[in-house]
């Protein structure tokens, strides 16, 4: 027995979970699970030792073969998987699948489909509008279009099995969910809106043509709008009517309304040929259809009896029942109608035959005004253009104002039906032979029949006989009837059976495609529609038709109901064309159609015929079924479609991707391009679960959705034992990714140690030109520890590599102080210290922060730093000229920050750092060793101090607290750069730069006196030393001549440069400033770490920034 070969592709629900794209479609490759002892009794004995293993997902081929030769679809409108697999009964019972051949299963009911209510009812009405000439282009512009669409469907349906679904089928298949789900409801609505014009067909022909007296409303004596309202209600009441009892009929079972189909289809075949039989009788025996014309105005044979105004009885004048209609009195000397005074009755053959050279009459358009007056051509009349037109009632009249494109969308409901075959795919014995030939002969046939009426209706019938739509000139007969051989009921009962036809087709078909849909769970809400009865009746999906049949049974006009399901199946169509270019173009390796006939150029000119014909029709509508179709396109978009189809929009996709990626190799984006591409770097704890979930909430405020982002962990192991914990820790990324809303790609990377990890993370994560070109990383925590020291190593690692691959570096300190998404600030500041210039990088960010909803209402204030040889005021100036050409809104500040001596707690403070470093350099000891080495030099260290000044001197903390708990490793003497640059000491900037000056030393004055405060609220802080013992401490000079003095000048600036910032900023809701450079060799890296804790001291948010040594901003447009 074959396994389950799509288990891979089915996620972790298993072949019968709600995600599953094929879980519903009868697949060769799904089979039931096997045993494990049916297995060894499978493959015993079969030479298959070597792949007993991997039988689990790839079967023999023989087994492989056997279920492809056996493999069958369900048919249309039988029992259904879904509810069988739920009855046991069901389940032994063997659905076998009728087989039909292209002429049954395609052919005629294409043409069924095909031939319809618009050739009966407005076919001779279109003729007589739109001319011979006019006519013959709109009809020819509409077969053009079904026939490409069925080229391009061809193609389609023998790309592979089509199972039962046929059009919706393709269309998703190819196009994807979001665009399979529009087009599919698109159809759906198509195929309902004309099961009501059919209905609303079938409906005029009963009352006006069979039996009007059984109109609910009368219409005998009312005029204009009145009897227009009487004729519409009627519609709606018969139409409601109607529609309930299809509706019935349907629900009950479709086998009779099968039955009945092959009745339908032969009526509208004897009526057709009961057509051509009458016109071939014509050109040597006209039937006798008179025509009454007053002047040269067409009159409503149901006034009068006698086409005259007197009769001669005897020897006397008679008047006759059109002189009583128009004067008013029968004598006469009565006084009558101006124009009927004027103007001579005249009888004219309404058909007066093939032969007759009507035709170039006929030839061109005669577009009409609602409710002007039907005029033959060329019959002179006698007309005082001032005076009103009186007793109109007696005329036959224009029901709608008709012009061109009205026409069009009139017309192309006929033409529609070229689905028919490929719904009914499931049926057939062999679709990809029977649908291809069956549609285009279809189409073929039924452009004839199409082609061909146009010319002999205009070569046989008189103009104002085809303009007259509801035949009142000819005693109230349908106007095709009149043609007809031998009898006009011929046309009348088979357009009213195969218009009764047509709509039970229609009732029939659309549930079961919006069951197809709703089962495919690609929308939401239509859930509910995919259940039915026991044996698979779409029972709500079919409720649900019915209403929205209703909708257009209460429209109650043929004319305005036709140009919107017009729309819907231009849609439709123009999808499908769409579908086959973009497979052909693709080049896609499944697209190996049996069909050739077919061009991505055709498809292309398929396509945009729909769209012409679209706003030809209709644009007000075509811009509403646009509307429509890409609300329900963003709706699945946004509900996410878990799909894949192999659809061809995701290939249009990968090749627009290879296209822009290619584009981007072609330079580095322009400054006015620039925006943040991060590489989010996230640690995972031994579940493999984010450690620091803040972090991805900052990246989704710094970049709402837009650019790239990466977000990365690491996985200690190898990848062969190790790939288990980095899918668990992928899918904890990819949680938390959609949690947080970030828009993005997760990336897992497994190496034998984390640094490694990281590294080629940063090295080669994104592809081609699409490179994070900023990396975000937390701040270590606890460095000290001693079991936290190799995330302290590879942090500085990462500082390192940042910066030698010109990226730019985001480091967050207290993480877990920043606010969440949900969160918002009502008021506060974003600081930002600006002190040296690396790019803009720093005056990008608070801009792009305050673009998100919890940063909006906080203001940015911008801090630089002056020298004592600086103007501060022109500096102040400059800056605020820059930000305003930068378009920044900020509050500048500058701070002066003056040389001062160097405090004693900064020599103690270097001192300890220099003295745990350089005996870790010399011992070689083992952890615990070095914490048991460092605890002493502490308390030595302490011990000397107490000793020598018993008040406890500083009130910064003590040299012990600096050394408590904290870990160390190697630390030697080095030269850490605290600002970007060479030079230790700070270069003065021209007063006229915007760029700020790199900060010098601070006196140790009030800013140095505010740290000492904030420090003092500390538990473990010593008391506030008095005068006396700063005095002694400078005693210890000796001790202190021996220290780096590069080392003691960074400490001094990193205390006097937080002072100053504690004291501006200690109430900002985040502070951004300089990161400083990164050791150049690998020892003092604890050194570099002290820095940054000495300079961000008593913060509370800080995100110290690194540029990637370009400018990433700029004051040009």
């Amino acid at each position: 027995m074959l396994n389950n070969l799509t288990e891979c592709e089915e996620g972790d629900g298993g072949p019968n979970s709600q995600g599953d794209a094929t879980s519903k479609e009868s697949s060769p490759f799904i089979n039931s699970s096997t045993s494990d002892v049916e297995k060894s009794q499978q493959y015993d004995g079969k030479h298959m030792a070597l792949f007993e293993e991997e039988m689990d997902t790839s079967p023999m081929v023989s087994s492989l073969l056997s279920s492809l030769a056996n493999y069958s679809n369900l048919t249309q409108g039988s029992k259904e998987h879904e509810e069988a697999e739920n009855n046991e009964e069901a389940r032994k019972k063997t659905v076998q699948a009728p087989r039909m051949g292209t002429v049954m299963g395609v052919y005629l009911p294409c043409m069924q489909n095909i031939l319809g209510v618009i050739l009966f009812l407005r076919m001779t009405w279109l003729v007589g509008a739109g001319g011979v000439l006019g006519t013959f282009i709109i009809v020819f512009m509409c077969c053009s279009t079904t026939m490409l669409t069925a080229i391009s469907m061809s193609a389609i349906a023998t790309n592979g099995v089509v199972p039962a679904g046929g059009s919706y089928y393709m269309i998703s298949r190819s196009l994807g969910p979001e665009f399979g789900g529009a087009v599919g409801i698109c159809f759906y609505l198509g195929t309902t809106f004309a099961g009501a014009m059919y209905i609303l067909g079938c409906i005029e022909i009963l009352l006006i043509y069979i039996v009007p007296a059984a109109a609910v409303f009368k219409m005998e004596g009312l005029e204009g709008a009145e009897a227009e309202a009487a004729l519409l209600n009627n519609m709606r009441v018969y139409g409601t009517i109607v529609l309930s009892f299809m509706a019935v009929v349907v629900f009950v079972g479709v086998k009779y309304v099968n039955k009945l189909a092959l009745v339908f289809l032969a009526c509208v075949i004897l009526s057709i040929l009961a057509v051509y039989a009458g016109v071939i009788k014509t050109s040597f025996d006209p039937p006798f259809f008179p025509v009454c014309l007053l002047g040269n105005r067409t009159l409503v044979s149901k006034g009068f009896d006698i086409c005259a105004k007197t009769i001669e009885q005897g020897n006397a004048t008679v008047t006759t029942k059109l002189w009583r209609a128009f004067c008013d009195s029968e004598f006469l000397n009565a006084t009558c109608d101006e124009y009927f005074t004027d103007n001579n009755v005249t009888q004219i053959q309404g058909i007066p035959g093939i032969t007759s050279g009507i035709l170039a009459e006929n030839l061109f358009s005669t577009f009409m005004e609602k409710n002007t007056i039907l005029e033959k051509r060329g019959v002179p009349a006698v007309l005082d253009p001032e005076a009103p037109v009186t007793n109109s009632n007696r005329y036959v009249l224009a029901d709608i104002t008709s012009f061109f494109t009205l026409l069009v969308g009139i017309y192309f409901p006929s033409v529609t039906g070229i689905m028919a075959g490929s719904n009914r795919s499931g049926d057939l014995q062999d679709a990809q032979k029977s649908i291809p030939v069956g549609t285009i002969l279809a189409i073929t046939t039924t452009s004839f029949i199409y082609m061909s009426s146009v010319i002999l209706f205009g070569a046989c019938v008189d103009g104002v006989v085809l303009r007259d739509k509801f035949g009142e000139g000819v005693n109230g007969n349908l106007v095709i009837g009149t043609l007809a051989w031998p009898s006009p009921w011929v046309i009348v009962f088979g357009s009213f059976f195969s218009t009764c036809g047509a709509g039970l087709q229609s009732l029939t078909g659309a549930p079961r495609l919006l069951q197809a849909i709703a089962r495919d769970s690609i929308i939401p809400f239509l859930r509910v529609f995919g259940h039915g009865k026991a044996n698979g009746e779409p029972t709500w999906a079919l409720l649900l038709t019915a209403c929205i049949c209703e909708t257009g049974i209460l429209i109650a006009s043929l004319d305005a109901v036709a140009p919107i399901l017009s729309m819907f199946f231009l849609m439709c169509y123009m999808f499908v064309n769409l579908a086959c270019a973009l497979q052909t173009l693709l080049r896609t390796p499944n697209w190996r159609p049996r069909f050739k006939f077919y061009h991505w150029a055709l498809s292309l000119l398929g396509m945009s015929l729909c769209l012409t014909l679209m706003f030809l029709c209709s644009w007000y509508y075509a811009i509403v079924a646009m509307v429509i179709a890409s609300c329900i396109y963003k709706y699945i978009e946004f509900c996410g479609a878990e799909k894949e189809w192999g659809d061809g929009i995701r290939g249009i996709s990968l090749s627009a991707a290879r296209y822009a990626l290619m584009r981007l190799e072609e330079g580095p984006p322009h400054t006015k391009n620039w925006r943040p591409q991060i590489l989010v770097l996230m640690s995972l704890d031994g579940e493999q679960s984010v450690e620091q979930p803040r972090l991805l909430s900052l990246t989704s405020q710094l970049k709402a959705g837009k650019g790239l982002t990466i977000v990365g962990a690491c996985v200690e192991g190898t990848y062969l034992n190790n790939q288990p914990q980095a899918q668990t820790a992928d899918q904890s990324l990819r949680k938390l990714m959609e949690v947080e809303k970030v828009k993005g790609f997760s990336q897992v990377v497994i190496s034998s140690n984390l640094r490694d990890a990281t590294s080629h993370l940063i090295q080669a994560g994104g592809l081609g030109g699409l490179r994070h070109n900023t990396v975000l990383v937390s701040f270590p925590k606890n460095w000290r520890q001693a079991e936290e020291r190799h995330r302290c190593r590879n942090f500085i690692e990462v500082v390192r590599e940042t910066t030698a691959a010109h990226l730019a570096l985001l480091v967050t300190k207290n993480i877990s102080a920043y606010p969440s998404n949900g969160e918002r600030f009502t008021e506060g500041h974003i600081d930002v210290w600006w002190i040296v210039h690396d790019g803009g990088l720093l005056m990008l960010l608070p801009f792009l922060l305050r673009q998100h909803k919890v940063w909006r209402k906080c203001k940015i204030r911008i801090f630089t730093v002056a020298q004592m040889d600086d103007n501060s005021i022109q500096m102040k100036k400059d800056l605020m000229t820059f930000l305003y050409h930068l378009r920044f809104d900020a509050e500048v500040e500058v701070v002066e920050m003056h040389d001062s001596d160097i405090s004693a707690y900064t020599y103690e403070k270097t001192l300890v750092m220099e003295q745990r470093s350089q005996i870790l350099k010399e011992m070689h000891l083992t952890k615990n060793e070095r914490e048991r080495e460092i605890q002493s030099i502490t308390d030595v260290s302490r011990g000397s101090i107490r000793r020598k000044h018993p008040s406890n001197l500083h009130p910064q903390r003590s040299i012990a607290e600096e050394s408590v708990g904290g870990s160390s490793e190697e630390k030697p003497e080095e030269e850490v750069q605290l600002i970007q640059g060479k030079n230790a000491t700070p270069t003065p900037t021209s007063p006229a730069s915007p760029i700020a000056p790199t900060p010098a030393a601070v006196s140790p004055g009030e800013e140095v006196q505010m740290t000492w405060t904030d420090d003092i609220e500390k538990p473990n802080n010593p008391a506030v030393a008095n005068p006396e013992s700063i005095k002694d401490m400078f005693n210890m000079k000796p001790e202190w001549e021996n220290l780096n003095q590069s080392n003691v000048r960074r400490m001094h600036h990193a205390q006097e440069l937080n002072g100053v910032i504690v004291k501006k900023s200690k109430e900002a809701k985040l502070v951004l400033l300089n990161m400083p450079g990164p050791p150049k060799n690998r020892n003092g890296e604890e050194n570099y770490m002290e820095f940054l804790e000495v300079l961000t001291e008593g913060l509370n948010r800080v995100l110290l920034v690194r540029g990637g040594g370009r400018e990433v901003i700029t004051i040009y447009s």
